[in-house]
């Protein structure tokens, strides 16, 4: 079989394996966030942080307890990577500098998973499991519940304001869905290969140049929740391309299906808790249109033949692994931009400059089709307030989305939503660009650290602040972001990036939570109609492109069409 029958045939096996566990899935998820028996593990956690996890919250205790765990986790994670000299069980390696601690804390706990670091060579199994992996699954946990708090915002009855209880939707999170879940996705891993133990560094034999070393690890459990929870951090520097973390073509379709699976799922949960399954249907159909318009677009750009080589390769195989070749790493770089993930099975830096600009407007989308665990959903859910609020205009009539009315105080909240993470991108590329022109080459953001010019040097930084800003975690790996300047403002970049659009979330779904439903008319938008998903698309493409395209003009465009 050829190349590009192998690539759409991939394609088309992954929608079928998404489509035949999307409706048990979202069942499960919802069954599990409107559950009122408690596990007694769980009732062991809410004694541990001294919640009751019976009783209601409105947006400002909800928001809080986010905010407090969230906090918490970054002290935590910055602690343990500056004591990492002295933990035992830490292969011998030294501590983590301040601002690379800062970094790699603001980056697991913002679900980012940014890593200016190389995984084997600076983090040990303390910090690796003790630290990082816990934060792949609270993290992931933390996005579906503020995602179901906007969920119960849309569904509460008589406008009693409540969104739930956080700890409740934490912890059950945890235990009842990506557990049991990343347990399943770990043993399955092994099965296609990869490497489960608890060896440190060990020499494998002596080539020329000197002796050869290997590291091991629990590599299989968190490469399971690291796809799972759309966190993306790697065991090894060269994350999914490395072997032992993705040997071969069947593990990368298990790790592009455990990518993709929860937050597909989750708009199934959405129709199910707001008493409408064509609801979650209009939101999937919305997501999955985007998703495979970008797989097919990215397939066809780098098998297109620009030149000898690339005829004589079969595609644009530069930094791409063989064992996946074009077709794999095409769909899994798409799946991992369009979500939070930011895992890589290939170096997208090296894609074709078309293609690099698919990964960059795949983020810039808000990450949203299907998105990442839980701000995936909440992302689109956001964006269908604006679409319906467009299409009110457009017919002269109060909008209305689900019951609730959309009024002024929703849309500030929305556009808020919407506004705050062009402007982290956009404000923090311009000053590094400024900053990296001399003879203005301070703060550690020195021309040294971008390994090409011109436009290319431009993407390389836009791609850095996009991935940080969405919390998605890939690089275009030419810029050297191990640097003070870099590693502090990614890191607030991640932080803001994560929690000031949570912020609006919560506060629109406390607004809409405090409304009375009202009753559907001949004069409302059919949200559940192909048209309204049609909308959807179209809003959610032109929000990011307006906003984007002077900025994709300067770097990956410009390179495109110079090519």
């Amino acid at each position: 079989m050829g190349p590009v029958p192998s690539a759409a045939l991939q394609l088309l096996a992954m929608a079928g394996a998404l489509g035949l566990v999307h409706r048990p899935l979202g069942d499960y998820m919802a069954g599990v966030y409107r559950s009122k028996r408690h596990l007694r593990v769980e009732r062991w956690a809410y004694r541990c942080v001294g919640a009751d996890p019976d009783r209601g919250m409105r947006r400002p205790a909800y928001l809080r307890a986010v905010l407090a765990f969230s906090l918490a986790g970054v002290v935590l994670l910055y602690a343990m990577q500056r004591v990492q000299g002295v933990l035992p069980g830490s292969s011998g390696l030294a501590s983590v500098s301040p601002a690379q601690a800062f970094n790699t804390a603001a980056s697991f706990v913002s679900n980012t998973n940014w890593q200016s670091y190389a995984g084997e060579r600076t983090m040990g199994a303390v910090v690796q499991t003790g630290g990082l992996a816990v934060q792949n699954f609270v993290s992931a946990a933390v996005g579906m519940a503020v995602a179901v708090a906007l969920v119960r915002g849309f569904s509460a009855s008589r406008g009693s304001g409540e969104l739930g209880n956080f700890w409740a939707d934490l912890v059950r999170g945890t235990v009842r869905i990506l557990l049991p879940m990343a347990f399943a996705g770990a043993v399955l891993l092994v099965a296609t290969g990869v490497i489960q133990n608890f060896a440190g560094v060990h020499e494998v034999g002596r080539f020329i140049g000197g002796p050869q070393q290997w590291n091991g690890g629990a590599v299989a459990s968190q490469e399971a929740i690291k796809e799972l929870g759309t966190n993306g951090g790697g065991y090894f520097n060269a994350n999914s391309a490395h072997p032992f973390e993705n040997p071969n073509g069947l593990s990368n379709l298990l790790e592009i299906f455990l990518i993709l699976v929860i937050p597909f799922a989750l708009t199934r949960t959405f129709g199910t808790m707001v008493g409408s399954v064509r609801q979650g249907y209009a939101i999937l159909a919305a997501m999955a249109v985007i998703w495979v318009g970008f797989s097919a677009l990215m397939m066809w750009t780098e098998f297109h033949h620009g030149g000898p080589a690339l005829q004589a390769a079969g595609g644009a195989l530069e930094g791409k692994e063989t064992r996946f070749g074009v077709g794999g790493s095409s769909l899994f770089a798409t799946s991992t931009t369009l979500t939070s993930t930011g895992a890589v099975d290939s170096f997208h830096s090296s894609f074709t400059g078309f293609g690099g600009g698919l990964t960059l407007l795949g983020m810039m989308l808000g990450e949203v089709a299907p998105g990442g665990v839980g701000s995936g959903l909440y992302g689109m859910l956001v964006l269908a307030v604006i679409a319906v609020f467009v299409a009110g205009l457009m017919v002269g009539r109060t909008p209305e989305y689900l019951g609730r009315k959309i009024g002024s105080r929703e849309i500030r909240f929305a556009a808020l939503y919407i506004l705050v993470t062009p402007a982290l991108v956009l404000v923090l590329t311009a000053l590094s660009t400024a900053l990296a022109t001399p003879p203005h080459s301070v703060l550690n953001s020195a021309t040294a650290a971008v390994s090409h010019s011109h436009a290319h040097a431009f993407t390389e930084i836009l791609y850095a602040y996009t991935s940080a800003a969405n919390n998605n975690g890939s690089a275009f790996a030419g810029l050297n972001a191990d640097t003070d300047w870099y590693n502090t403002t990614l890191g607030l970049a991640m932080l803001l990036g994560r929690f000031l659009p949570m912020v609006f979330v919560l506060a629109l779904a406390g607004s809409l939570a405090e409304q009375r439903p009202v009753p559907e008319t001949a004069g409302t938008l059919r949200t559940h109609k192909p048209l309204f998903a049609s909308l959807l698309v179209g809003t959610t493409v032109l929000v990011s492109g307006l906003t984007y395209f002077p900025a994709l003009a300067l770097g990956p465009l410009a390179e495109g069409l110079a090519s």
